[in-house]
């Protein structure tokens, strides 16, 4: 079930996490552990997330997680992460992963895809109120993706 040859990373856009694989990442027939792709989504989508909150956050829900295919010791994983919906504590993350396979031949295949809910923490890990946008927050891209209906809706 892989996908066409002709998929490629996703344009204009660099991945929060690159990683490869090793063979202790692998069961006996060199599938990488569903738990060790969704521990690297856990990193890479708490990196936006994180920068959005200015501070320390904490993953409350995996709305969804779906393993398109497999991961094999030796992929190149890029894992692209992009906020879609902010609340008053939380924040909501999108995650996809690509495997760069057969690096001579450049084969990439879509392998996992994610939606994950942080909230900010206080030093006591208590949440704590969303910073305002900052100037140097990307006020534009925000707005676009209100227009789009990517939401930025309370939690």
């Amino acid at each position: 079930m892989t996908t066409p040859l002709s998929t490629r990373l996703p344009a204009g856009k660099s991945p929060q996490l690159r990683v490869m694989p090793m063979p202790a990442d692998a069961n006996v027939y060199g599938d990488v552990f569903g738990g060790w792709i969704m521990a690297q989504v856990d990193v890479a989508g708490s990196l936006p997330a994180t920068r959005r909150a200015n501070g320390r956050v904490a993953t409350v829900a995996v709305n969804s997680f779906l393993f398109k295919n497999p991961v094999f010791v030796g992929d190149l994983l890029s894992f692209y992460a992009d906020i879609v919906k902010v609340g008053n504590t939380s924040i909501t993350v999108n995650v996809e992963v690509y495997a760069e396979r057969n690096r001579l031949q450049t084969e990439v295949v879509k392998v996992t895809e994610a939606t994950l809910t942080y909230v900010a923490t206080d030093e006591s890990r208590k949440p704590r109120a969303l910073p305002p946008l900052g100037p140097d927050d990307n006020i534009g891209e925000l707005n676009a993706m209100q227009d789009l209906g990517g939401g930025w809706h309370a939690i």
